[in-house]
């Protein structure tokens, strides 16, 4: 059996070039780390279902490799997705909901299809926080209703972070080449660095939104996620492309590209304009705060012009946007999958959770109640405006910083909802340890489009460092 564990997109794409193994040999090679690792010893609980069609999927590459070529480097590559992406084949589209168990998405989403032409294998769906963490306040990372808790491969007791944590830990555990995780405020930047990989939230629209369960459409993406940069971006060319059926991605063409990889330049810091935003830096750890002046001196020692204390703060309107986005996009989304195995209304939804609570109701709905009985779902209320406004005003002032001080990125420590909110993309990369083991990475930040200048900053940054360790399943 071939050894997967902490291979690259690459290495694996090499190997089956050379003969060495095949697609089909890598399917069985993860679904063994997936029986050993998920299901028993540490049972990391990051796998919601497999495809029972994979193995077909991969031999069928490997014929065509051999007939033809390969189509892309995701050609027999086995990748996960999150669990909130619909496949048009026999995995259920849940969200990690009880109430959707039985729900068979009509199509593929967009990405879905793209990731097929690219010749990947797509080898299940992730667990993740029930409906994206929208479900309840007080809901734990990581849980849901239908697929149970996932567990931080670095400690047990530690958050594993949310709402893609089971694509972080699928991804930190080798249980996949790579992973498609989904974000609104947080949810791939978030999980990434809890589980120690690179996580990129590209801007709103580079990647298609159709056929994923919402959350706040005005945020909602999804992204790739990663153990190297370079898997990020071979994932991330797969990812992208127009949908007429998703306006975001209507006037993306500018910006949308199909090979990242050529931004992997081990030498991309040197002259590069960074500014240090350290905004939320007394929020962290001493540990956390040393790691980030560290990564900060990694940074200016690679050469990169540093811009001291370009601070923006954080945002605190992201919940009350989601809160009436939630209630109109997910009505939508139920009325338009009606009859496939689905409830078809949001307070339907919500009368399933009571009938079952025992099932359903671990952590409570709040969330769930609060959007469909405090808003209209019609997005007309005041505050809703608002809070609409001042994320534009918000882009205006991460716009301007960039503009005075020439920056190319921006970097801060940790996590911030910057790119959720302003739409714009952010990167982390795996920064160090503390001194109890805990995973720590720092996020680069660019304007809209700019993916391309991420890839090289943390390309760049990772390449000086090589901080990230595997897992010891604690």
């Amino acid at each position: 059996m071939y050894d997967v564990k902490e291979k690259s997109i690459m290495e694996l794409q090499a190997a089956m070039e050379a003969g060495e193994t095949t697609s089909a040999e890598l399917v069985i090679s993860y679904m063994n780390r997936i029986k050993e690792i998920n299901l028993s010893g540490p049972a990391l609980n990051a796998i919601l279902e497999l495809n029972v069609e994979a193995m077909t999927v991969a031999m069928a590459m490997d014929r065509e490799r051999k007939l033809k070529g390969k189509r892309s480097n995701l050609h027999g590559i086995p990748v996960l997705i999150k669990g909130n992406i619909g496949t048009a084949d026999q995995m259920h589209t849940s969200a990690g909901s009880r109430a959707l168990k039985d729900h068979y998405a009509p199509e593929d989403a967009n990405l879905v299809k793209q990731l097929r032409e690219a010749g990947a294998v797509i080898m299940g769906k992730a667990n993740l926080t029930e409906m994206a963490k929208f479900f309840a306040v007080d809901i734990k990372n990581g849980y849901s209703s239908w697929g149970g808790q996932v567990i931080n491969p670095y400690g047990a007791d530690w958050d594993a972070s949310g709402s893609s944590t089971g694509s972080a830990v699928a991804v930190a555990a080798s249980f996949c080449a790579a992973a498609v995780g989904t974000e609104t405020c947080g949810s791939i930047l978030s999980p990434s660095w809890r589980n120690g990989i690179v996580g990129l939230k590209p801007t709103v629209g580079l990647i298609s939104r159709g056929g994923i369960v919402p959350l706040a459409s005005s945020q909602d993406t999804a992204g790739p996620m990663g153990r190297t940069v370079e898997d990020v971006a071979v994932l991330l060319g797969g990812l992208v492309g127009e949908d007429q059926g998703d306006p975001a991605t209507w006037y993306r063409d500018d910006h949308r590209e199909k090979d990242y990889t050529k931004y992997l330049n081990a030498d991309s810091l040197s002259g590069m304009r960074i500014g240090v935003n350290r905004a939320v830096l007394g929020g962290l750890s001493e540990d956390e705060q040393k790691l980030f002046e560290d990564a900060v001196s990694v940074l200016e020692k690679q050469g990169a012009v540093l811009v001291q204390d370009t601070n923006v703060d954080r945002f605190s309107g992201g919940y009350r946007l989601m809160k009436y986005e939630f209630k109109a996009n997910v009505n939508h989304y139920l009325a338009k999958n009606a009859g496939n195995g689905i409830v078809k209304t949001l307070g339907e939804f919500i009368k399933y959770n009571e009938d079952h609570q025992e099932l359903c109701l671990k952590y409570g709905q709040d969330n769930l109640q609060n959007a469909e009985f405090g808003t209209s779902g019609r997005l007309i209320e005041e505050e809703y405006l608002e809070e609409k406004i001042k994320c534009h005003m918000l882009r205006d002032v991460v716009e301007e910083a960039f503009a005075e001080h020439d920056l190319e990125v921006m970097v801060f420590p940790g996590v911030m909802d910057l790119p959720a909110v302003t739409n714009f993309p952010g990167m982390i990369v795996p920064a160090g340890y503390t001194s109890e083991g805990k995973p720590f990475g720092i996020t680069f930040m660019a304007l809209e489009g700019e993916e391309g200048k991420l890839i090289s900053a943390g390309y760049g940054y990772e390449q000086a460092t090589k901080l990230r360790r595997e897992p010891k399943f604690a």
